[in-house]
């Protein structure tokens, strides 16, 4: 049997596994689930990792990880991101996760994290040239571009789907004062990527915030990552599903054809996030991407010997 190797990528919002098996110099997907666990809730208020969802991320990374070891994999790489690098308490989790999982997480900066998931969008979409690179995820958005698979422009920026919710949402549905906010917010965090485009380049866009959105654009019955990976979203289409979004009631929003419920209450900010990305940088359009940190991971570190 062709060797199988597993990545779990630990957010701010979810934990996501792959498991995926060597075929010649790239690899097959054997498995890949999502979960929300939303680790990183009230990070930004506290700087502390909430009990509740240590217990609960830690109880989904064991069923990743036993999953991945039922599945024969020889290595579990695993990473966490935003949330673990702003809490005081993340020795708390990695000790849980370690004891309980078997899994000790890696905890990788905001730039090695951008690094990564540029990797994995040009490995899919790179080539006839430059590639910008989003990712909007629950605590920080990074931005890379490059001409190659290693950007030569990587940031990390402070601005994500939960934390802005958290700091500028409170009404239900999102009146226009918090939209308004949320706006500006997302904006004033995105200056330092504000700039034109790269002449001939491309933007891509990872993670569970895009992947959301295209699939409530489809109204997907069910998520079809087929349907989801490569497909285009426009300018336009990001403002109409930002007014759409804003002017339901979340209940109604969490049952959205495409809508994963558990991320209904983010998804307005998450929205925003990009609209704003897409305004700074001068893109007309972005690509989606439904692969991120975890393949990049897979293809970085799979035959390096670690993990």
């Amino acid at each position: 049997m062709a060797e199988r190797i597993a990545a779990i990528d630990v957010g701010t919002n979810t934990v996501l596994l792959l498991v995926a098996e060597r075929a010649g110099d790239g690899y097959v997907p054997l498995v890949e689930r999502a979960e929300i666990t939303r680790p990183g809730r009230g990070v930004d208020a506290t700087g502390r990792l909430d009990p509740a969802a240590i217990r609960d991320t830690v109880e989904v990374l064991a069923a990743f990880a036993g999953e991945a070891r039922a599945l024969g994999a020889s290595r579990i790489l695993c990473v966490a991101t935003s949330a673990a690098r702003d809490a005081a308490n993340g020795g708390e989790f990695f000790e849980a996760a370690h004891a309980r999982a078997g899994v000790l997480p890696e905890v990788i900066s905001g730039e090695e994290e951008a690094r990564l998931v540029h990797q994995s969008a040009w490995r899919d979409f790179g080539g006839g040239g430059p590639l910008a690179v989003l990712d909007v995820g629950g605590g920080s958005t990074e931005f890379t571009l490059g001409e190659g698979p290693t950007p030569r422009l990587r940031t990390s920026l402070q601005v994500g789907a939960v934390r802005l919710t958290e700091r500028h949402v409170r009404s239900d549905p999102v009146d226009e004062r918090d939209l308004a906010a949320l706006r500006a917010a997302a904006r004033e965090a995105l200056r330092p990527i504000a700039g034109p485009p790269a002449p001939g380049g491309r933007l891509v866009a990872v993670a569970g915030t895009v992947t959301t959105l295209s699939a409530v654009r489809q109204a997907l019955p069910t998520y079809d990552a087929s349907r989801v990976h490569g497909s285009r979203l426009t300018a336009p289409d990001l403002e109409a599903l930002l007014a759409r979004l804003a002017r339901l009631p979340l209940r109604e929003r969490a049952s959205l054809p495409g809508m994963e419920p558990k991320r209904a209450d983010v998804i307005v900010a998450g929205c925003a996030i990009v609209l704003e990305a897409l305004s700074a940088t001068g893109f007309a359009a972005l690509t989606v991407s439904d692969r991120g940190v975890r393949w990049g991971l897979l293809h970085d570190r799979a035959g390096r010997g670690g993990g």
